[in-house]
C-alpha cells in the first residue's frame, strides 16, 4: 500500500506546531497502525532527520497510551478499539491520513503527538481509591457482592484512561472517565464509606484541571476503547448532588 501522512509537529507546549507531509511506499496491510509509524521513524532516522514523538506501550490495548487523533476520530476509525489494536487494512491504498495529538486544554502537547496527561492522575489522587485499612488481604468470597452489581464494577473498571473520551467532546471534557472512576467504587460495599467524599474531591479536582462541562452528547461513549456507558455519567451526578446536600466543602 500507498500512504500519505499529514502528521501533528510540534517541538514543545510553548512552540508552534503544524502539519507536515510524509509518503510510505511499502505498507502491508497486516501492520498495526503503530507499527507504520515505526516504519515511518526508521525512514526518519536513517535521513537523519527527527522521529515522530508519539506514546506507546504495551500495544495489546491495555495501557491507554496509543493517543493518536486520525482523520477526525479518537484511536481511528475502528470502533472500540486502541491505536495499536487499528491495522492498516482499515485504510485503502494511497489514503491520505492526518494525525493529530488530544486536542485539551488540560492535555498539553509535550511534543508532536505526546501530550500531558498527568491531569487524570492527580484527579485519581484526589479521591479514586479506598483509604480504609483493612489489614491483610480478605478471601475473595468473604464479601458477598451480587453478581450484576460486580460485573458492573467490572465494566467501569475497564477504563484504561487514554483520554479518547476527552478527545472526542467538544468540551473537553473528562466526566467519562471521572464518573467510570468514581463508579467502580460507589458501588461495590468497599467503596461506600467514601462515597460522597470521592465524589465531591474528584469533580473538584477535574474542573480544577481545566476540563469542559459534559453537554452528553455521547461522542465520549462512542469513541472509547473499552464503550464505556453514559450511565456511568449519571450516576455520578447523583453521588455529586448528594455530596453537594450534605457538604460544606464543595465547589460549584
Amino acid at each position: 500500500m500507498k500512504i500519505n501522512l499529514k502528521v501533528w509537529r510540534q517541538k514543545n507546549s510553548n512552540t508552534d506546531g503544524k502539519l507536515v507531509e510524509y509518503h510510505l511506499d511499502s505498507v502491508s496491510e497486516d501492520m498495526s497502525f503503530l507499527e507504520m509509524f515505526d516504519v515511518l521513524n526508521d525512514t526518519l532516522t536513517r535521513k537523519g532527520e527527527d522521529p515522530v514523538t508519539f506514546d506507546h506501550d504495551c500495544r495489546e490495548g491495555i495501557c491507554g497510551m496509543c493517543s493518536m487523533y486520525i482523520n477526525g476520530r479518537a484511536h481511528g476509525p475502528q470502533t472500540g478499539a486502541t491505536t495499536c489494536q487499528l491495522h492498516m487494512r482499515s485504510f485503502n491504498d494511497g489514503d491520505t491520513i492526518v494525525v493529530e495529538p488530544w486536542r485539551a486544554r488540560a492535555f498539553p502537547v509535550i511534543k508532536d503527538l505526546m501530550v500531558d496527561r498527568s491531569a487524570f492522575d492527580r484527579i485519581i489522587q484526589s479521591g479514586g481509591y479506598v483509604s480504609v485499612n483493612t489489614g491483610s488481604a480478605r478471601d475473595a468470597n468473604e464479601i458477598l457482592i451480587p453478581r450484576t452489581v460486580a460485573d458492573e464494577a467490572m465494566d467501569a473498571a475497564a477504563c484504561i484512561g487514554c483520554g479518547a473520551c476527552v478527545a472526542a467532546c467538544k468540551n473537553a471534557s473528562a466526566m467519562l472517565f471521572v464518573s467510570a472512576k468514581v463508579s467502580q467504587l460507589a458501588i461495590l460495599p468497599q467503596g461506600q464509606s467514601e462515597q460522597k467524599e470521592r465524589a465531591e474531591r474528584m469533580v473538584a479536582q477535574m474542573d480544577a484541571e481545566g476540563f469542559g462541562a459534559c453537554s452528553f452528547t455521547g461522542a465520549c461513549s462512542v469513541e472509547c476503547p473499552k464503550s464505556i456507558s453514559l450511565d456511568h455519567i449519571a450516576r455520578m451526578n447523583r453521588e455529586y448532588l448528594g455530596a453537594k446536600l450534605v457538604s460544606d466543602n464543595v465547589q460549584g
